[in-house]
């Protein structure tokens, strides 16, 4: 063939692992995200429910929404860092535009770490909200 350029080994870049998830992981943190926001009104829900009081405190109840918050983001963190670790897959610069396996794996990578680091947000959002309320009103 004319004009084809060879390409020796040391320069063809590492194939990316193979990734068990697939698009799964890109959906993971706000997945989490999601199930802490859920757990956490239903929980409250219920317990005010049960009190029948506006004023019950959420003594236990806080306690266990502070342990599904650090739960949440002890999961985001190790799925952001899933998503550091695809990205930084390899020896290529940013952007990973081009239509290969290796940029597809890395540009996954990326936009799980983006949304991780959004989801992480959002759940300290939520979590503010317990730590100002203290009461069912």
């Amino acid at each position: 063939m004319a004009g084809a350029r060879k390409v020796s080994a040391s320069t063809t870049p590492p194939a990316p692992p193979r990734a068990r998830g697939g698009l799964w992981i890109l959906v993971a943190g706000p997945a989490v995200w999601a199930l802490h926001f859920l757990l956490s009104y239903v929980t409250v829900a219920v317990h005010c429910a049960k009190a029948a009081r506006f004023d019950a405190p959420l003594a236990g109840t806080g306690l266990a929404l502070w342990i599904y918050t650090g739960l949440a983001l002890l999961v985001i963190i190790v799925l952001g860092a899933a998503g550091w670790r695809m990205h930084r897959h390899g020896d290529q610069r940013p952007p990973h535009d081009e239509p290969t396996p290796g940029d597809r794996h890395r540009f996954l990578g990326f936009a799980t770490l983006l949304l991780c680091g959004l989801s992480f947000v959002a759940v300290l959002y939520a979590a503010f909200a317990i730590a100002v309320i203290d009461t069912c009103t």
